[in-house]
């Protein structure tokens, strides 16, 4: 039998109304001069605020979803006019363990998903062989928008875009976060330290803790770091464990 009640409409209005309050809060703290209005977009984060916890104020599903609308109309930098459309971020709003790399490729930039192309199908089976799947993390880029042929981030597009990645790790809370490559390293971090310095530790970040690692995309390039990398993975796979976090068994290292 089920319990659940149907929210009265009273209490769907004032769901809304805050849901519409949040929205214009991360339009001014995002320095937005205008607040956009797209009728479809209303609609899908109406249902993204439904989908799970209709009566909570606070579900990180519609937080996100806020989020990413200001995102999208985002014109802080110069990508602004040359991306295909933004990619915002995919996964588990309640991830313990989150994926963050530089910014999107060709491919993300087409489709607006992140790390699906080479790199990405790597990333995937780098995240499956510590016992979990793509929707159990959450995965994301610095940028948001593909910088030109795929190029380094710049240092003034990354600050332009940060404030959006720290706003979504502040709604997500993961207890782990890696950071994939230097650009992503160093701009959350704000350190001046390499990768290959900087790898295989812990690095405590506002109360979570950060392994930095290598990028996908560089192991592509360079086959013989992938083990390396999976040492990283296998000590986040330990201190998941040892934080009494969901995670399935480790595999047995084989990402190519």
């Amino acid at each position: 039998m089920n319990n659940t009640q149907a929210a009265s409409p009273r209490e769907e209005w004032h769901r809304l109304v805050g849901a519409t309050r949040r929205h214009i809060e991360l339009e001014t703290e995002f320095g937005m001069d205008r607040i956009p209005f797209n009728r479809d977009r209303v609609r899908q984060l109406r249902q993204q605020a439904r989908a799970a916890h209709p009566s909570s104020t606070t579900d990180p599903a519609a937080e996100l979803a806020s989020l990413q609308a200001v995102c999208a109309d985002c014109r802080r930098c110069e990508l602004g006019d040359t991306r295909t459309q933004i990619v915002f971020g995919e996964g588990n709003p309640h991830a313990d363990l989150m994926l963050v790399g530089e910014a999107p490729g060709f491919h993300e930039d087409q489709q607006g998903i992140p790390f699906i192309g080479p790199a990405g199908q790597l990333l995937t089976r780098i995240i499956e062989a510590i016992g979990l799947t793509r929707d159990k993390v959450y995965i994301g880029n610095v940028l948001k928008c593909r910088p030109p042929n795929n190029r380094t981030p710049l240092p003034n597009e990354a600050a332009a875009c940060m404030p959006f990645l720290k706003k979504q790790i502040d709604i997500i809370r993961p207890r782990i976060i890696i950071t994939m490559g230097n650009p992503a390293t160093k701009n959350l971090l704000q350190t001046q330290q390499g990768i290959t310095r900087m790898r295989g530790r812990f690095i405590p970040w506002n109360g979570i803790e950060v392994m930095p690692t290598f990028h996908p995309s560089y192991l592509l390039r360079a086959p013989s770091e992938k083990k390396q990398v999976w040492e990283d993975m296998q000590k986040v796979w330990h201190r998941m464990k040892e934080l009494g976090l969901e995670i399935g068994e480790l595999k047995s290292g084989k990402t190519s």
